[in-house]
């Protein structure tokens, strides 16, 4: 079978498969979006093991199934309506494989995508060296304004960490995207990681390039959210 063919029968078997496409639009109407649903398409990537497809369960459906998930073979994608600032936006997931062999079938995805969560693992170096070409791929494939968050993942496994937090903070640093760590196993951060990037891209809509408007703050409202958790969050 070929690999196109191996997508497509992987993606009918999904349990969460979109069955039809978003076609609600926004539009402007004196700064507030006039349409009940937003559709952004968000896509989870980074090498396989991250824990991508967890972290996806994890959002959609508030629970983490262990040792119930083999490596994801091509793409398959779930959507999610969240109410963000009392408008109703859709996003629209994608989970990808973060084997070699499919790399160049995620490339194509990327050129649609409003948002990217790019994740390691804070138990495996390897990773977390490998995100710089991760990086690399999204800046060559993906559009230029397209939010990028970097995601930590696995932080409740800490006695087998061997990335300090600080390490992940100085790389988003030095890429200027927003970080925290996640646990796809307690659901630590996860939703505050999906809710950010639904903030950002629906004040996008509503403001766009406007030089009078003001601009939401990714970092600042991840951080005061930090502030509300205490001590207990794994930012």
């Amino acid at each position: 079978m070929g690999t196109v063919a191996l997508i497509d029968a992987h993606i009918d078997s999904c349990t969460h498969v979109l069955t039809h496409v978003c076609t609600h639009k926004y539009t402007h109407t004196r700064g507030l979006l006039s349409c009940c649903v937003c559709c952004w398409q968000t896509i989870l990537v980074g090498d396989s093991g991250v824990g991508k497809t967890s972290l996806l369960v994890q959002f959609d459906q508030g629970k983490f199934i262990p040792g119930s998930f083999s490596a994801t073979v091509g793409i398959c994608f779930t959507n999610k309506v969240v109410t963000v600032d009392n408008v109703k936006v859709k996003l629209q997931m994608w989970d990808t494989a973060g084997q070699e062999r499919f790399r160049s079938v995620t490339h194509a995805y990327y050129r649609d995508a409003h948002a990217l969560l790019l994740l390691y693992d804070i138990t495996s170096k390897s990773s977390f060296d490998n995100i710089r070409a991760w990086l690399t791929e999204i800046h060559e494939y993906a559009q230029r304004d397209v939010v990028i968050m970097l995601l930590g993942n696995k932080a409740d496994m800490a006695s087998e960490r061997v990335i300090r937090r600080d390490e992940g903070e100085k790389l988003a640093r030095e890429y200027s995207v927003p970080f925290m760590e996640t646990s796809a196993k307690t659901g630590v951060n996860v939703d505050l990681a999906f809710i950010a990037v639904a903030k950002e891209l629906k004040h996008r809509a509503v403001h766009g390039q406007q030089p009078n408007e003001p601009t939401f703050q990714i970092h600042e409202y991840i951080e005061s959210q930090k502030e509300k958790s205490g001590c207990c969050s794994y930012f």
